[in-house]
């Protein structure tokens, strides 16, 4: 065995960072204050301080970072710091009426605050006429003018008829009324013998020869032209009658119009505004045009129906629809939209039906969406809940770039709508901040151009932090924060130390700290409730390990139905003994909420050849990209090694026994050459212990991912099977600065029963697998007799002569 194996083994300090609890400077998390600032993303936090302080078009913010990093509770809280530092409040904004053109509603934008003033205010006023002008008409001064007016008329109609019946009994004519049905029409009749007689008696009394036919005839001529004259004067009356009617309607407009302007006049002197002068002047233009409706009417029953359908409210064109009520807030706004549909974002118009069946619209159903309730402010929103919502994002890119809003239904069936409303624009000022991840981002900054124009700064969260004495500190407070706000137990500082411990290991460096502070913080509820199982006034680092455990619990049934088949022998793999041409890899199993790390059988078969190296997984269509490059890296090594003074010829294939899901990544590289050297060599590798890492093709031994899980799996199989003394992992060497194993994993190698080696070289590898030297090459290009690269070396060459001479004699074979 050689000398170097023992100085390969990692020092059991450098398995797992330790934070001694001595050296933390409290004793609970009752000595700390609760965290204030922001840790762990000052890059970020620069960058998205940076954006949302340019006050130029398209700075908007577009903030990336994996899932868990905190990315929308650290922007609440920037927002909130921010806000509060900015005095200024927008304004509010109010639609009304255009009277002119219903269609086109008017935008009126008043100090914050002002606008619910202004709504009660014209509230009031409208309320005030509808009481004051009812009055005013029922008022015995307007009955008496009114009542001046309907007089002359009479008296100007009575001198009309006196005259007429004057000239129809100098006729001798009498004039009658007669029913038509609810009608009384005036009609000319002769005066036989003193009595006023309807023409058609006359004619019987003609026919019968009591009444002179002469006569009757002049009778009818008469009568023809009285008739005439009565119709002439009929018409004159109903002009006269329509002059009073107008009379007494311009009466009513003037008094109506004297009365609302002087209630108009403090309004106007309260806001001061041409906008808001000419609103009033057009509203009161438009009730002095329907006066009628202050007039009280008393609504007619339909025969056979008991109710009827409501006509809606004659006022409601007089009211105002505050869209925006800044009055309330203290600086600009802050909305975190988490629901973002068109319609919460952007509002709508919504529509009635009226009793005859039309949808129909008018200002007062105009509903704003929080885009521009957060105007002067901040906007805040999740990419992937906005773009799957349908028009969101056109919608967003369209206001952003052009600084305008128009309310507008957001409806796919456009073409069946019948709403004609188009208000008057918003001008738009709002930061809008983004969250999402790098590879969306990427990919619409390749393929969205207007994404570089609207969201010129991206705040980009990082997944872990430095690890020094502050970033520790500031951890431990953050800690004291979360307790405070969920009204948990106090921690003392051995939990504190495994909470920090346990954030190093997510981070998957010793160096630093993971900001996964979303996970941090569920697991201190978790531990606060194994505390409280306990009836523990603090929470300790048992109730911390204990909530780690639980969780993986809860997710490892999968790692345990493998261990299981492992155990029972239906996987087959070995931590115990030698074999030649088979290698223990590893794999790491990633379920989503969930990582571990199982052992996996590889083994190679060479033979004489011209095929190559033969990947099985790659021709069972089961092999990843980065699994077939390192298969190809592998050839490179052997051809840049062996095969400089002879071709490489050989047939060679590698295998991942039982597996049938597919193979990707190239962390099993050097494994499958370890298992290739053994074949070639016949020399057995030690399947006690396992192996992981990539190589290139100089031999040297490159770091990878899930290290951590990768050789707490092949512990947990070995301790199945039972603890030997003599197995354990082989790692690169560059991977021991990830590590932080388990604390179990790390007794077992200080008790000497699990081993954990590095390396960094192929040739440092095969010797600890092997127990035998690798062999340098010498000056003449060969290798120290009984070394494995000799052996190796050897059986090419054999290989090689043994194709050239199969060739030789299948030409002789040809030529006979």
């Amino acid at each position: 065995m050689p000398k170097k194996e023992s100085d390969k083994k990692v020092p059991v300090d450098q398995l797992r960072w330790r934070l001694d609890p001595a050296t933390l400077a409290f004793e609970t998390t009752e000595d700390l204050k609760p965290l204030k600032e922001i840790i762990g993303q000052k890059r970020g936090v620069e960058a998205f301080r940076f954006g949302m302080g340019m006050n130029k078009p398209g700075y908007n913010v577009f903030v990336t970072g994996m899932a868990g990093t905190g990315r929308m509770s650290t922007v609440r809280k920037l927002l909130e710091e921010i806000s509060k530092k900015k005095a200024k409040v927008p304004d509010d904004y109010c639609y009304v009426n255009n009277f002119k053109n219903t269609e086109a509603p008017i935008l009126l934008r008043l100090k914050p605050g002002m606008g619910r003033k202004f709504k009660k205010d014209v509230r009031d006023f409208v309320e005030t006429l509808k009481k004051d002008i009812p009055e005013f008409f029922e008022s015995q001064d307007y009955i008496n003018r009114k009542k001046e007016i309907m007089e002359e008329y009479e008296k100007k109609g009575k001198n009309f008829f006196k005259e007429l019946d004057k000239k129809v009994r100098g006729e001798g004519f009498a004039l009658v009324d007669i029913q038509v049905g609810q009608i009384k029409r005036p009609e000319v009749v002769p005066l036989v013998d003193g009595n006023p007689t309807h023409i058609d008696q006359v004619e019987a009394m003609v026919e019968k020869g009591r009444f002179p036919k002469e006569e009757f005839e002049g009778l009818k001529k008469k009568q023809e032209k009285l008739r005439k004259d009565i119709e002439q004067i009929s018409l004159e009356l109903r002009v006269l009658q329509k002059e009073v009617q107008g009379d007494i309607e311009k009466m009513d407009r003037l008094m109506f119009n004297k009365i609302a302007t002087e209630l108009a006049v403090p309004i106007k002197d309260r806001y001061k505004s041409k906008q808001i002068n000419d609103y009033f002047d057009a509203m009161l233009e438009d009730m002095t045009d329907n006066i009628e409706i202050f007039t009280s009417q008393t609504q007619q029953a339909i025969p056979g129906l008991s109710f009827v359908l409501p006509e809606g409210d004659s006022f409601q064109p007089y009211q105002v629809n505050l869209i925006v009520d800044n009055g309330d807030q203290k600086g600009p706004p802050v909305i975190i939209e988490s629901y973002p549909t068109y319609r919460n974002l952007f509002g709508s118009i919504e529509r009635v039906v009226d009793r005859s069946g039309v949808w129909k619209t008018d200002f007062s159903k105009i509903k704003a969406g929080s885009f521009i309730k957060a105007n002067g402010g901040y906007l805040v929103l999740n990419f992937l809940d906005a773009v799957m919502e349908p028009g969101v994002w056109q919608a967003l890119k369209r206001s952003l770039k052009t600084e305008k809003m128009e309310i507008q239904t957001y409806d796919p069936f456009y073409l069946f709508t019948t709403t004609g409303l188009k208000p008057e624009p918003i001008e738009m000022d709002v930061k809008v901040a983004i969250i999402s991840d790098a590879h969306i981002y990427h990919l619409l900054f390749a393929y969205d151009e207007d994404v570089k124009k609207i969201f010129k700064v991206r705040a980009d969260f990082d997944t872990s932090m430095e690890k020094n004495a502050d970033s520790i500190h500031q951890f431990a407070e953050f800690v004291k924060l979360k307790k405070d706000e969920d009204g948990l137990k106090p921690l003392d500082r051995t939990a504190v130390a495994a909470l920090i411990e346990h954030a190093v290991r997510l981070s998957g460096r010793q160096e630093k700290i993971s900001t996964s502070f979303p996970a941090i913080t569920d697991l201190i509820r978790e531990a606060d409730y194994w505390a409280r199982q306990e009836n523990k006034a603090v929470i300790q680092e048992h109730h911390v390990d204990k909530a780690i455990e639980a969780k993986v619990y809860r997710s490892n049934m999968i790692e345990e139905h493998i261990q299981e088949m492992i155990d029972r022998g239906t996987l087959m793999i070995d931590v115990d003994g030698e074999v030649v041409g088979q290698v223990n890899g590893l794999a790491v199993y990633d379920l989503g909420d969930y990582t571990f790390g199982k052992p996996s059988r590889i083994t190679a078969s060479t033979s004489m050849g011209r095929s190559g190296i033969i990947n099985i997984e790659r021709e069972a269509d089961l092999s990843g990209s980065t699994h077939n490059k390192g298969v190809l890296i592998l050839s490179g090594y052997l051809r840049k090694k062996y095969a400089q003074d002879k071709p490489l010829t050989m047939s060679a294939s590698i295998a991942f026994e039982q597996s049938y899901s597919g193979v990707d990544g190239d962390s099993a590289s050097s494994t499958e050459i370890y298992a290739l050297l053994s074949s070639l060599s016949g020399v057995p590798l030690k399947q006690y212990i396992a192996v992981t890492g990539s190589v290139n093709q100089k031999g040297d031994v490159q770091a990878i991912g899930g290290i951590n899980q990768k050789i707490e799996g092949f512990y947990d199989c070995c301790r199945k099977t039972g603890l030997t003394g003599h197995q354990g992992v082989m790692m690169p060497e560059a991977n021991v600065k990830d590590l932080m194993l388990r604390k179990d994993v790390v007794k077992a190698v200080k008790d000497g029963k699990f081993h954990i080696y590095k390396v960094k070289s192929i040739d440092e590898g095969i010797e600890i697998l092997t127990g035998k030297k690798a062999g340098e090459k010498q000056s003449d290009g060969t290798f120290p007799k009984g070394t494995i690269n000799y052996l190796v070396n050897e059986k090419l060459k054999e290989l090689a002569e043994g194709l050239k001479k199969f060739g030789e004699e299948e030409e002789k074979e040809e030529k006979k």
